[in-house]
């Protein structure tokens, strides 16, 4: 078997991204419990609630950086990339739990409505919170797509769907002033904790399939069978082909047959060719190739998954 490590990066200087939205979600609170003192709007406190949520998403979101940044070691051969996934699964369930607590708080205030103050003040400082969380949202989701952190993107879409959960709140506090319905207040909350479920169901469910090591996506999947059958066509045929993906590392493994006959350094060559070729093709991956002969019947043995 011959294993290749991909390329290191540099993931520790990933932290500075999560200090970032550690210092957007402290000021997003002060400005949105300052703005829901002003109104006493309920949709403007379920706001500076799921901002709190963000805080915490982030203080995690730091410390799984740290530990995914960790080098393979004697306990962990393939590294610490999988921690990520931890913290997006408490992000992702800290949104369902921010979602039903504002829920509760919508129908309270649905069955006994109050009147709302100072619309105007409060408006402006929620829309001044929304575009912090909209600017460092944006700058997380690019880095995250970019070196392939959960982590990072499970913070973005945190911080997005704070962003329209404050479009929402803002177009119901602003219905208020306009009509004077104040039912319009904890409908609109409501409405925007539907929203926010959604997006923590999917964050969830990413997640937890990082964690049973789900195959790379189809069109890597199908990247990495067009390199492979460039070499079938020279006679060198494989099986047993696997992946999987753990943080922004992917994995793979295959059996490669070439005829009996070749020495073992013409065989090793090959797959050394085969292996560079693969990480080309998909970077931070890690390659594991078993040769075998051709006409040996026993080199088809294993052929459980993935031909």
């Amino acid at each position: 078997m011959n294993q290749n490590l991909p390329d290191a990066i540099d993931r520790r200087s990933l932290a500075r991204f999560a200090w970032l939205s550690i210092v957007a979600a402290v000021l997003t609170i002060v400005l949105k419990a300052a703005a829901y003192y002003f109104t006493g709007s309920v949709g403007l406190l379920s706001d500076a609630m799921e901002s709190i949520v963000n805080l915490v998403g982030a203080l995690m979101a730091l410390s799984m950086l740290i530990i995914a940044a960790r080098p393979p070691d004697d306990e962990h051969a393939f590294g610490h990339d999988k921690a990520e996934y931890f913290s997006s699964i408490l992000e992702g369930t800290l949104i369902l739990v921010a979602a039903v607590a504002i829920g509760a708080a919508a129908v309270q205030r649905l069955m006994h409505p109050q009147p709302l103050e100072q619309i105007g003040l409060g408006l402006i400082i929620c829309v001044a919170a929304s575009l912090v969380n909209l600017g460092v949202g944006l700058l997380l989701l690019r880095t995250g797509k970019r070196h392939k952190s959960i982590t990072l993107e499970a913070n973005a879409h945190h911080l997005l769907t704070d962003v329209w959960t404050s479009a929402g709140v803002l177009a119901g506090v602003g219905a208020v002033a306009i009509t004077g319905w104040g039912q319009l207040d904890p409908i609109v909350a409501i409405v925007v904790a539907g929203n926010i479920i959604v997006t923590g169901y999917h964050l969830v469910r990413r997640s937890v399939a990082g964690l049973m090591d789900t195959a790379i996506p189809v069109d890597e999947q199908q990247k990495l069978r067009a390199v492979l059958a460039t070499y079938a066509e020279m006679g060198v045929q494989y099986h047993s082909l696997r992946t999987h993906q753990a943080g922004a590392g992917r994995f793979v493994s295959l059996h490669v047959l070439v005829p009996g006959a070749w020495t073992v350094q013409k065989g090793h060559s090959l797959l050394e060719r085969i292996e560079a070729e693969i990480r080309a093709t998909l970077p931070q991956t890690t390659v594991f190739t078993h040769l075998e002969s051709l006409e040996d019947p026993a080199s088809w043995d294993d052929l459980r998954t993935n031909g």
